[in-house]
């Protein structure tokens, strides 16, 4: 993690302090970048959305599906937690403490909007983020990337199922053509993209000429994930101003289900008989988010303004400082994962 990427959460209060100064200095240019917009998608935040999530997925080698069956059972974990807990927890979450215990402490008009942004949040299982808290715990490499090209994989067919379901219940009106919009735009177009970038890269000049490019965009990503934040904060700021313990009442249920879904995928894998190396990747990447598809959905499908897009970039805010805890935990309760436990042998092995 380059010094940059580890203060990430000081660069996003940064941004909150920016975008509302510019959003009151300067409330007609936001006017305009809020207005250039097609099909509901706003076209500037669409290509800070590509140059942020581009970079990410150039990374991902999608042959890594072939070494799913070496970890199946942390595999089998994680897609558990991912699909079947992380979405409904973090909407259960955000049932209570937004719409019950929170309520009359947050803008009555923006309740359900808050909701959607949260539900979003949960939805979207993190890619390129987790290689780095997977190298700082020395997690199994091949795992990890064969996890996140299946979690890719599955994002494509079921993250806009998801997310109408939830929102559904939530009783929130679900516009199911921006949604299929944002998944081709966000993810289905992106993945093409990074895929035949990164197939040339290797043809052209092997690993070294994919590292390189991939060196010199990663800087390229976390400014225009930041640039996304700027405007985001310009058009929130009158109503953070006004209730500023929004970001903090915001951050309860993202902080316990965060904790939550890594303790349940950790334990899982110890009593499944998973590696240590394969486990804290594996309660990692069920603990975090896909911030920069969740930021991207969430103003495609609501607008810049609403509590949605506001929920989603709580979750950058904490994104870093909360998985370095975990990550810190995880190698902590080392010797405590393998005490008194029996490793069952990974697909093909004999002991």
């Amino acid at each position: 993690m380059s010094t940059f990427e580890r203060y990430l959460t000081l660069w996003v209060a940064l941004c909150i302090v920016v975008g509302v100064a510019f959003g009151h200095a300067f409330p007609g240019v936001f006017e305009v970048i809020g207005s250039a917009e097609i099909a509901k998608v706003n076209l500037p935040v669409a290509a800070l959305i590509w140059l942020m999530i581009v970079p990410m997925l150039i990374k991902i080698d999608f042959a890594a599906l072939s070494k799913v069956k070496e970890h199946w059972r942390g595999i089998g974990v994680t897609l558990f937690i991912n699909w079947a807990v992380k979405p409904f927890s973090m909407a259960a979450l955000a049932w209570f403490f937004v719409g019950y215990l929170f309520r009359p402490y947050l803008p009555a008009g923006q309740i359900d909007s808050y909701i959607a942004g949260l539900i979003i949040l949960a939805a979207a299982p993190c890619t390129a983020m987790v290689f780095v808290w997977s190298n700082l715990m020395k997690g199994e490499p091949h795992f990890t990337l064969s996890q996140v090209a299946l979690n890719d994989t599955i994002m494509v067919f079921a993250f806009a199922p998801i997310v109408g379901f939830l929102l559904g219940l939530s009783a929130i009106t679900v516009p199911w053509a921006t949604l299929v919009i944002s998944v081709a735009l966000y993810i289905i177009v992106p993945v093409i993209v990074a895929q035949v970038m990164r197939r040339r890269l290797l043809a052209n000049g092997g690993e070294a000429a994919l590292k390189k490019v991939i060196d010199r965009l990663q800087p390229l990503s976390l400014i225009a994930l930041l640039s996304t934040l700027v405007l985001l904060f310009g058009f929130q700021g009158e109503q953070i101003l006004a209730q500023p313990t929004i970001i903090a009442l915001l951050a309860v249920p993202i902080l316990i289900q965060v904790y939550f879904n890594a303790g349940v995928a950790y334990l899982l894998n110890r009593i499944s008989g998973e590696q240590h190396c394969v486990a804290g990747p594996s309660a990692l990447i069920a603990a975090s988010n896909f911030f920069e598809l969740a930021v991207a959905a969430a103003i495609s499908l609501f607008g810049f303004q609403s509590g949605a897009a506001l929920a989603t970039v709580v979750g950058v805010l904490i994104e870093v400082p909360v998985m370095l805890t975990v990550v810190w935990i995880v190698n902590r309760s080392k010797q405590w994962y393998e005490r008194d436990q029996v490793v069952q042998p990974a697909a093909g092995e004999t002991r």
